[in-house]
């Protein structure tokens, strides 16, 4: 059998990076990740995914031929810095550039201050988002998979990479789209904003009209009136809560963008960020990581968890 097409470094192994690595494994790229920090669930599911584990930063940085940074927003900063301390630290063998693609959900201001990081090193950087949800196997064969869009930007092109860039592109659906540092992550904070805003706004619909005792009613004005409306706000409501913490962030990151890229105000997405930051820390919801599979959850029992954790707040402040 031929050797890997290229090595690819993954920061870090969640929901995202786990199924990127599966994709990536399954088109003979070698994945290889640290997690020497982490708990013992990350590490069994990197093995499942065949991932390499290697014990530390500089080890990741002297063998990837690429690194991809799929962390939440918060940590976006402090992963790059790690991956530039790490570099300076582990000589390459290789003769070929080391590229660093940013995935995360951040601003193009927060894009612009990591690309500054690397700018002085010989990394390649790229800016990008990833817009649907994780790489799923559809065929028992890995012939067939579906796959989020990797939207990128910036002055070099993955596609150019010498160690199969266009490969790697093609198989990770990439698509670079603007020759400078912003428009990748930007293009992705307007995505975003239009079905996790919605679900926020679903999120306070639901639990108010819980509240009032006519929830019944909402959801079956939605049904005859603006049935997919209903749709998306049911399927929203149920996928979110393992997910709040990591959009509270991300919601301060669309603010950022649409104060600075489009001239509006921050308060909107601001709001909508202590609306996640709800879920997050002051509900059973967030505080427990339920899901649909494994908790049951339905939108009945989101708003009613979300309603009973409010209270819980109002009384003891």
């Amino acid at each position: 059998m031929a050797g890997p097409l290229a090595t690819v470094g993954i920061l870090s192994i969640g929901e995202m990076g786990l199924g990127v690595a599966r994709l990536l494994s399954a088109h003979n790229y070698r994945v290889i990740t640290n997690v020497s920090d982490r708990s013992q669930s990350t590490h069994r599911r990197a093995q499942s995914a065949s991932i390499q584990l290697l014990p530390s930063d500089q080890e990741l940085a002297a063998q990837s031929d690429y690194i991809l940074s799929i962390v939440p927003p918060r940590d976006a900063l402090g992963t790059a810095q790690r991956i530039v301390s790490a570099a300076k630290e582990a000589p390459r063998a290789q003769n070929t550039p080391l590229y660093y693609i940013d995935l995360n959900a951040i601003s193009p201001r927060s894009a612009t201050e990591i690309a500054h990081l690397f700018s002085p090193t010989p990394i390649r950087f790229i800016d990008g988002g990833i817009i649907g949800g994780p790489p799923k196997l559809t065929t028992s064969d890995d012939s067939s998979w579906t796959k989020p869009s990797l939207v990128v930007s910036g002055p070099d092109k993955l596609q150019e990479a010498p160690v199969n860039g266009l490969n790697f592109a093609e198989v990770l659906n990439l698509k670079h789209i603007a020759d400078t540092i912003g428009p990748g992550t930007g293009l992705k904070m307007c995505f975003a904003s239009t079905t996790k805003g919605f679900t926020a706004i679903a999120i306070q619909s639901f639990t108010t009209a819980h509240a009032l005792g006519v929830l019944p009613d909402l959801q079956s004005h939605l049904k005859d009136y603006s049935p997919k409306s209903g749709e998306l706000a049911a399927r929203g409501l149920v996928g979110m809560p393992h997910k709040a913490y990591r959009w509270v962030r991300e919601m301060e990151e669309i603010a950022d963008t649409f104060s600075e890229s489009g001239g509006f105000d921050r308060d909107l997405f601001h709001g909508v960020s202590e609306v996640y930051k709800t879920v997050a820390e002051h509900t059973e919801l967030g505080r427990q990581s339920m899901t649909k599979e494994k908790d049951g959850l339905t939108p009945e029992k989101v708003a009613q968890l979300m309603n009973e954790g409010m209270k819980d707040t109002a009384h003891k402040q």
